[in-house]
């Protein structure tokens, strides 16, 4: 097995909440392989930089991803998180509609991302 990954910690955890919108930290980091205070870490670097908004459903947490924000590489192109999310995770992911008209993500609450929240 290789000693290394095509991708980051953060990209994996974003992969995860993905999948599954509400799922705790505690599963991330067994998914990802991290401590759950690493994990914690990322989902709050991925909050700070506006990639994931936090919200309470009872007393767990759900997340939304922005997928209309684009990938801070500076390679130039704009890409964004909706886009990498829907190659990377297809239909495998509760959050990502089937590969239909454009990346577009759908969001938990069944809004898409990008669209106005009041």
């Amino acid at each position: 097995m290789a000693a290394w990954s095509f991708l980051t910690n953060h990209a994996r955890v974003l992969l995860c909440i993905a999948h599954d919108p509400g799922v705790r930290l505690r599963d991330i980091a067994a998914r990802v392989g991290i401590t759950e205070r690493s994990a914690y870490g990322i989902v709050t670097d991925l909050t700070e930089a506006g990639y994931v908004v936090k919200g309470k459903d009872g007393r767990r947490n759900r997340y939304q991803i922005q997928a209309h924000l684009p990938l801070p590489e500076p390679d130039g192109r704009e890409r964004t998180i909706g886009e990498v999310l829907a190659l990377l995770a297809g239909d495998g992911a509760t959050g990502l509609p089937a590969r239909e008209a454009g990346p577009a993500v759908t969001l938990a609450d069944g809004g898409q991302a990008g669209a106005s929240r009041g």
